[in-house]
């Protein structure tokens, strides 16, 4: 269960292909996750937009929560919080914040990208250790990432099949590749009944957290939203599912399949 909000944050990042005339999201979006690991109710993740400024420019704030509830959080207790400022026109990211105690393991962490100098400075405020990055062309964090793809990519111009390459920057390990591969249209039954979806699979690292490369997939709504639906990953140790359970301040209307 360790790294739960990660998990959520990571199963997010889908393709981009051209720009979208129209936004998928607005200030007061508020999307609840309920995630399961095996016949436990491991925990609980939301995702809220807000409004803010950075340096006078008007910014999205987003704030994502994960916390381990009930029996599991006995066992291991996970406590997550991140942040993202990014820019409402373009999209790209002003400032990220990590701050995590997941079974003891804590981190407090927080990047300012400067995008006049084409540079990232990563605060690691636990260690008192700060590094310097050179950014790259539609750079990202973790959180921003997600927010930015909605509003960018067609659905008809995805290829199944195909992966898809995103740049991002989140921890001290640097710019990374994440990979993403198309599988298609499924329809999902949820607690608010059937949703046309579309479906993907991260190329995740095997190994500590997950078990195989492809042992993450993500159903994203197909329609003007596009809000992830469920997730489900086999991880080294065991297995989580996340479904949407709770939503409010969505712009578009959530399409319903009826039967």
């Amino acid at each position: 269960m360790k790294r739960l909000a990660l998990i959520i944050c990571l199963a997010f990042f889908y393709s981009s292909f051209g720009q979208n005339s129209r936004s998928a999201f607005e200030p007061g979006e508020w999307l609840k996750f309920r995630m399961h690991y095996g016949p436990l109710n491991a925990s609980y993740a939301t995702l809220q937009v807000k409004n803010a400024k950075i340096d006078d420019i008007p910014v999205y704030h987003v704030v994502g929560h994960g916390e381990t509830t009930g029996f599991a959080s006995w066992f291991f207790k996970v406590d997550d919080t991140y942040e993202s400022y990014f820019d409402k026109k373009d999209g790209k990211p002003y400032r990220f914040i990590r701050k995590i105690n997941e079974g003891g393991y804590t981190k407090d962490v927080e990047i300012n990208f400067d995008h006049e100098k084409d540079k990232a400075v990563f605060n690691d405020k636990k260690n008192k250790k700060k590094l310097n990055f050179e950014l790259q062309d539609s750079i990202q964090d973790l959180i921003s990432a997600f927010y930015f793809l909605r509003n960018n990519y067609e659905p008809k111009d995805l290829t199944k099949g195909e992966a898809i390459d995103l740049k991002m920057l989140y921890d001290d390990d640097g710019i990374f590749t994440f990979k993403l591969k198309y599988l298609g249209k499924e329809i999902v039954r949820t607690k608010y009944g059937k949703v046309e979806c579309l479906k993907f699979r991260p190329l995740v690292q095997s190994g500590r957290v997950f078990k195989e490369q492809e042992s993450l997939s993500l159903w994203v709504s197909n329609d003007d939203n596009r809000i992830p639906i469920r997730i489900k990953a086999q991880l080294a140790v065991g297995a989580i599912k996340a479904d949407l359970d709770g939503y409010n301040g969505l712009k578009h209307q959530f399409k319903i399949v009826m039967d």
